[in-house]
């Protein structure tokens, strides 16, 4: 997740709610693939047939994610709707979704149209029956999944973390929190033995959080945690947990706070690469991450956000 939508043009406002929002973005196709079926559970079948460039491992990349399924959430704009597209041009087959079924319905046409192999669901994560929904649409293909990636978040306010209600708190930790934990718990049984991986999506407000972005800076910080504790409990399992931190990308699910000066200035002290990130600068990494190359990975807060937020 980038840095959510602050819903005032002043740096210092305080409590001012706003609607859910979803992240939203298109992404310029790149390549077109063909559908992929499921190969045997628990195998990996690369394919020759979309490229001649070659990964550290010998697969060919273009086809390295071929034969296996990922769902995405979040995933009809933005950040989400680039990583499905980025999945599905390296092989897989792709279970989208988000809130509305119009945008559900939108995003699916748009990269069937590439040619892609990709389905989609509504689904409110915060939502029991819609997770299980989820499950079920992406058991379709072929009864197991290889990939989740958790894109989904809101921040229905922008204010202190001290003058967050309870309504605020609970809706917040519900979604970008919880919600994860408990659609992988639905998914993991059809995830066992693929060897394959989770990548969690938090926000450089982790790293460098700010006033304004009160309990969603928890919500994002806590993931972080997440990711460890989950990479422990699923290495016996050969699965891999890593989580993606995004800077500041530009996307509708941050315009204000990019297109606001004050706050804009006040992260692009940190920048080291002076331009606003992409989607499509996030969705090459979950793609590795996802990938064999990235088989001895797992635990890792990986920053995307033209700087380092380390030593």
């Amino acid at each position: 997740m980038d840095l959510p939508t602050l819903a005032s043009q002043s740096a210092g406002i305080t409590g001012v709610s706003y609607g859910l929002i979803q992240q939203e973005a298109s992404q310029t196709p790149t390549t077109m693939l063909p559908a992929v079926i499921c190969g045997h559970r628990g195998l990996f079948y690369p394919s020759a047939r979309h490229s001649v460039r070659m990964s550290s491992t010998g697969v060919d990349w273009k086809g390295i994610l071929a034969n296996r399924v990922a769902v995405v959430t979040g995933s009809t704009s933005g950040i989400g709707f680039s990583v499905a597209r980025r999945l599905a041009q390296d092989g897989a087959h792709v279970v989208i979704s988000s809130r509305k079924q119009q945008n559900v319905d939108r995003a699916v046409g748009e990269l069937q149209g590439e040619g892609l192999s990709v389905t989609g669901t509504v689904c409110h994560v915060e939502k029991a029956e819609d997770r299980e929904r989820l499950v079920a649409k992406a058991l379709e293909h072929c009864g197991a999944v290889d990939f989740l990636v958790c894109n989904a978040a809101v921040n229905p306010l922008v204010g202190s973390t001290l003058g967050s209600s309870e309504q605020i708190w609970d809706k917040i930790l519900s979604v970008n929190l919880k919600s994860p934990a408990l659609l992988l718990s639905q998914l993991l049984p059809y995830m066992e033995k693929r060897r394959g991986a989770v990548i969690l999506v938090s926000s450089i407000a982790a790293y460098i959080p700010k006033v304004e972005l009160g309990v969603y800076n928890v919500s994002k910080t806590a993931l972080l945690g997440l990711t460890r504790t989950l990479a422990l409990e699923l290495a016996p399992k050969d699965i891999r947990v890593n989580c993606l931190v995004p800077g500041i990308i530009k996307t509708d699910f941050s315009k204000v706070f990019y297109e606001n000066e004050a706050l804009r200035k006040s992260f692009s002290e940190h920048y080291q690469l002076q331009r606003i990130g992409k989607p499509e600068d996030c969705a090459g990494i979950v793609s590795f991450l996802c990938s064999p190359d990235a088989s001895y990975i797992t635990g890792e807060n990986i920053v995307v956000a033209g700087f380092s937020s380390r030593l």
